[in-house]
Protein backbone atom coordinates (compact mmCIF):
# COMPACT_ATOMS: atom_id res chain seq x y z
CA UNK A 1 0.00 0.00 0.00
CA UNK A 2 1.32 3.42 -0.89
CA UNK A 3 2.23 5.69 1.97
CA UNK A 4 0.51 8.74 0.50
CA UNK A 5 -2.67 7.02 -0.78
CA UNK A 6 -5.71 9.21 -0.24
CA UNK A 7 -8.21 8.09 2.41
CA UNK A 8 -11.44 6.73 0.98
CA UNK A 9 -14.82 6.83 2.74
CA UNK A 10 -17.86 6.11 0.64
CA UNK A 11 -21.35 4.65 0.77
CA UNK A 12 -21.75 1.57 -1.40
CA UNK A 13 -25.33 0.64 -0.42
CA UNK A 14 -28.01 1.56 2.14
CA UNK A 15 -30.75 -0.94 2.97
CA UNK A 16 -33.18 -2.18 5.61
CA UNK A 17 -31.66 -5.43 6.87
CA UNK A 18 -34.36 -6.22 9.42
CA UNK A 19 -37.84 -4.83 10.04
CA UNK A 20 -40.25 -6.14 12.62
CA UNK A 21 -43.62 -4.80 13.78
CA UNK A 22 -45.67 -6.36 16.56
CA UNK A 23 -49.05 -5.24 17.92
CA UNK A 24 -49.69 -8.13 20.32
CA UNK A 25 -52.81 -6.71 21.96
CA UNK A 26 -54.71 -5.62 18.85
CA UNK A 27 -57.51 -4.84 18.36
CA UNK A 28 -58.29 -4.05 22.02
CA UNK A 29 -55.30 -1.73 22.31
CA UNK A 30 -56.86 0.63 19.73
CA UNK A 31 -59.78 1.25 22.10
CA UNK A 32 -57.47 2.65 24.80
CA UNK A 33 -57.43 6.41 25.29
CA UNK A 34 -54.33 6.51 27.47
CA UNK A 35 -51.03 7.57 25.90
CA UNK A 36 -48.46 4.75 25.97
CA UNK A 37 -44.99 5.12 27.47
CA UNK A 38 -42.40 4.87 24.70
CA UNK A 39 -38.90 3.49 25.18
CA UNK A 40 -36.24 3.72 22.47
CA UNK A 41 -33.04 1.67 22.31
CA UNK A 42 -30.20 2.13 19.84
CA UNK A 43 -27.38 -0.24 19.00
CA UNK A 44 -24.83 -0.26 16.21
CA UNK A 45 -22.35 -2.85 15.05
CA UNK A 46 -19.85 -3.10 12.25
CA UNK A 47 -17.98 -5.89 10.55
CA UNK A 48 -15.61 -6.28 7.66
CA UNK A 49 -17.12 -7.95 4.60
CA UNK A 50 -14.18 -7.59 2.21
CA UNK A 51 -10.98 -5.68 1.64
CA UNK A 52 -11.78 -2.14 2.79
CA UNK A 53 -15.53 -2.85 2.81
CA UNK A 54 -17.61 -2.82 6.00
CA UNK A 55 -21.24 -3.45 6.87
CA UNK A 56 -22.60 -1.27 9.66
CA UNK A 57 -26.05 -1.94 11.13
CA UNK A 58 -27.91 0.60 13.27
CA UNK A 59 -30.70 -1.16 15.16
CA UNK A 60 -33.51 0.97 16.60
CA UNK A 61 -36.04 -0.68 18.90
CA UNK A 62 -39.17 1.26 19.87
CA UNK A 63 -41.40 -0.25 22.54
CA UNK A 64 -44.69 1.36 23.59
CA UNK A 65 -46.40 0.12 26.74
CA UNK A 66 -49.39 0.91 28.91
CA UNK A 67 -48.46 -0.43 32.31
CA UNK A 68 -47.28 -3.99 31.67
CA UNK A 69 -49.21 -4.32 28.40
CA UNK A 70 -47.22 -3.90 25.17
CA UNK A 71 -49.02 -1.60 22.75
CA UNK A 72 -46.52 -2.06 19.92
CA UNK A 73 -42.92 -2.99 19.29
CA UNK A 74 -41.04 -1.87 16.19
CA UNK A 75 -37.46 -2.84 15.42
CA UNK A 76 -35.54 -1.58 12.41
CA UNK A 77 -32.08 -2.74 11.41
CA UNK A 78 -30.90 -0.03 9.01
CA UNK A 79 -27.71 -1.16 7.32
CA UNK A 80 -25.10 0.26 5.04
CA UNK A 81 -22.11 -1.03 3.17
CA UNK A 82 -19.24 1.44 3.40
CA UNK A 83 -15.92 1.53 1.56
CA UNK A 84 -13.20 2.65 4.00
CA UNK A 85 -9.63 2.51 2.73
CA UNK A 86 -6.28 4.12 3.48
CA UNK A 87 -7.50 5.27 6.89
CA UNK A 88 -5.18 4.95 9.93
CA UNK A 89 -6.22 2.15 12.30
CA UNK A 90 -6.92 4.57 15.15
CA UNK A 91 -9.53 6.34 13.00
CA UNK A 92 -11.36 3.19 11.86
CA UNK A 93 -13.34 2.62 15.02
CA UNK A 94 -14.68 6.21 15.25
CA UNK A 95 -15.69 6.03 11.58
CA UNK A 96 -17.61 2.80 12.13
CA UNK A 97 -19.03 3.77 15.55
CA UNK A 98 -19.86 7.45 14.84
CA UNK A 99 -19.76 8.49 11.17
CA UNK A 100 -21.59 5.46 9.75
CA UNK A 101 -24.46 5.51 12.31
CA UNK A 102 -24.84 9.27 11.67
CA UNK A 103 -25.39 8.48 7.99
CA UNK A 104 -27.78 5.59 8.73
CA UNK A 105 -29.87 7.38 11.38
CA UNK A 106 -32.15 9.47 9.09
CA UNK A 107 -33.05 6.33 7.13
CA UNK A 108 -33.75 4.40 10.34
CA UNK A 109 -35.86 7.30 11.66
CA UNK A 110 -37.97 7.26 8.49
CA UNK A 111 -38.40 3.46 8.60
CA UNK A 112 -39.46 3.57 12.28
CA UNK A 113 -41.96 6.38 11.67
CA UNK A 114 -43.42 4.59 8.65
CA UNK A 115 -43.68 1.22 10.44
CA UNK A 116 -45.38 2.76 13.51
CA UNK A 117 -47.95 4.59 11.38
CA UNK A 118 -48.60 1.46 9.26
CA UNK A 119 -49.27 -0.38 12.54
CA UNK A 120 -52.09 2.12 13.15
CA UNK A 121 -50.44 4.53 15.59
CA UNK A 122 -49.28 8.13 15.52
CA UNK A 123 -45.84 8.20 13.87
CA UNK A 124 -42.86 8.36 16.21
CA UNK A 125 -40.22 10.86 15.13
CA UNK A 126 -36.90 10.00 16.73
CA UNK A 127 -34.93 12.92 18.12
CA UNK A 128 -31.37 13.46 16.84
CA UNK A 129 -28.76 11.24 18.47
CA UNK A 130 -25.22 12.16 19.51
CA UNK A 131 -23.36 9.05 18.36
CA UNK A 132 -20.02 10.64 19.21
CA UNK A 133 -21.17 11.17 22.80
CA UNK A 134 -22.37 7.55 23.01
CA UNK A 135 -19.04 6.34 21.64
CA UNK A 136 -17.02 8.46 24.09
CA UNK A 137 -19.18 7.25 26.99
CA UNK A 138 -18.57 3.62 25.97
CA UNK A 139 -14.80 4.23 25.83
CA UNK A 140 -14.90 5.84 29.28
CA UNK A 141 -16.87 2.90 30.73
CA UNK A 142 -14.36 0.47 29.27
CA UNK A 143 -11.47 2.45 30.72
CA UNK A 144 -13.10 2.48 34.17
CA UNK A 145 -13.85 -1.25 34.07
CA UNK A 146 -10.28 -2.06 33.06
CA UNK A 147 -11.41 -3.54 29.77
CA UNK A 148 -9.38 -2.77 26.68
CA UNK A 149 -10.26 0.65 25.25
CA UNK A 150 -10.39 -0.75 21.75
CA UNK A 151 -13.61 -2.30 20.50
CA UNK A 152 -12.83 -5.03 18.04
CA UNK A 153 -14.25 -4.74 14.57
CA UNK A 154 -14.84 -8.13 12.98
Amino acid sequence: MEQNAQPVFGIEKLYVKDLSVEVPNAPEVFLEREQPQVEIQLNSSGRGVGEGVFEVVLTVTVTAKMGEKTVFLVEVGQAGIFRIQNVPDEQMEPLIAVACPNILFPYAREAVSDAVSRAGFQPIVLQPVNFEGMYMQRLQQQAESGAPAEVSIQ
